[in-house]
């Protein structure tokens, strides 16, 4: 039986050789590796003083205004919701003045509703498509909300597509039948009966509990009336 070579003082070597590479890579570029580490070090220190000497502060800021705006909103005195009242700011202040916050995003959703109530369809769309939420409510509301403004401008397609969107995120108890019965209501809008079915099977099978899931029997009835003419 053959001996096995013991390539243990081979190893060694090849890793001593790494080091020395390595080493010397490190003398030949020693002024590159600092400005670089030196870069990087800056950026993370700007990011938290940044973090905590501007943005926070301003997020306060922002907070304080923004309440009586939602006050505003809350008693649908959207005017002044939008721009104020000559001591509080409005919405549309909020996100001019603290662009990069959490409430001037907020701000644009409350906003974009605003101009959903007034009638101003195009500038909710705006609005609106400017806001992003992972929340599992507000998120899908404001996709829902983007729809109900397609619908108002007769855009039925696009409506649809917003609708069944703001279904599937986030998919929950509360918003996701709402959303589905108004994708439902708009298939049936255009004629196309088997799509507003299917739609209404859903909410039936997937919410049952929901008041969408017990008002579904209703329309599937109609729907499978429809479907057979």
């Amino acid at each position: 039986m053959a001996k096995q070579v013991d390539k243990t003082g081979e190893r060694i070597e090849k890793v001593e050789q790494a080091f020395s590479r390595t080493e010397q890579f490190i003398e030949k570029n020693q002024k590159i590796i600092l400005i670089v580490v030196g870069i990087v070090v800056l950026i993370v220190l700007g990011f938290f003083g940044f973090r905590r000497f501007y943005l926070e502060p301003k997020e306060k800021e922002a907070q304080a205004q923004m309440f009586m705006a939602e006050k505003y909103f809350e008693m649908d005195s959207i005017n002044k919701a939008l721009n104020g009242d000559g001591n509080y700011k409005g919405f549309l202040d909020i996100i001019d003045q603290y662009g990069i916050t959490k409430c001037a995003n907020l701000s644009h959703y409350y906003a974009g509703i605003c101009y959903l109530k007034k009638g101003d369809y195009e500038k909710a769309i705006d609005y609106l498509e400017d806001f992003s939420s992972d929340d599992q409510i507000i998120g899908p509301m404001a996709t829902m909300a983007i729809g109900d403004a397609y619908m108002e401008l007769k855009q039925t397609d696009k409506a649809i597509d917003y609708y069944l969107e703001g279904a599937d995120k986030k998919k929950n108890e509360f918003t996701t039948p709402v959303i589905l019965m108004k994708a439902g209501w708009a298939y049936e809008e255009q004629g196309k009966y088997e799509k507003a079915l299917e739609i209404y099977k859903r909410i039936k099978t997937e919410f049952p509990r929901s008041t969408e899931g017990r008002e579904a029997p209703k329309y599937i009835a109609k729907m499978e009336g429809l479907v057979k003419k």
